[in-house]
C-alpha cells in the first residue's frame, strides 16, 4: 500500500517537536534543532529502519491515534511527515510516533517521509 505524504509538514507538529525535545534537552536547544528540522529536505527512510534506529517499539494497531492515521492512509488522506533527530548517534521521533507506527504496520519496507536534524 502507498503512503501519501504533505509536502510540507503541518505547522503543529513543529509545536509537538518542541514539546517533546524539551523533556530529553535543554528548552534552547529544542527551539534550536526544531529550527534545523523546518529547513531540513524531506527525505524517505524505511518504517523498519526508523524503528530499529530509535529503538522504539512499533504502537499497536489498538492505539487510537494509530487507528486514526491507518483511517487516513485507507481513505487516501496525506500525513505530515516524521520529525527525526540524530542526537549523541541515538535517533529521536521527535513527532510523528504514531504516523511511523501506523505505515510499520502495513509494512516494514514502506517508506516513510521525514525530515531530520543532525547535531
Amino acid at each position: 500500500m502507498d503512503i501519501k505524504w504533505l509536502e510540507e509538514c503541518e505547522p503543529h507538529t513543529f509545536l509537538a517537536a518542541v514539546d517533546y525535545l524539551e523533556l530529553v534537552v535543554e528548552p534552547a536547544l529544542a527551539e534550536e534543532i526544531v529550527n534545523d528540522i523546518k529547513n531540513a529536505p524531506i527525505v524517505f527512510k524505511k518504517a523498519k529502519d526508523i524503528f530499529r534506529a530509535s529503538k522504539l517499539k512499533c504502537l499497536d494497531d489498538d492505539n487510537e491515534r494509530v487507528k486514526s492515521n491507518m483511517e487516513k492512509i485507507h481513505k487516501g488522506k496525506e500525513l505530515s511527515p516524521v520529525l527525526l533527530v540524530v542526537l549523541n548517534n541515538k535517533l529521536i521521533i521527535a513527532d510523528g510516533y504514531h504516523r511511523a507506527s501506523s505505515s510499520f504496520l502495513l509494512g516494514e519496507n514502506i517508506l516513510i517521509a521525514c525530515k531530520i536534524a543532525y547535531r
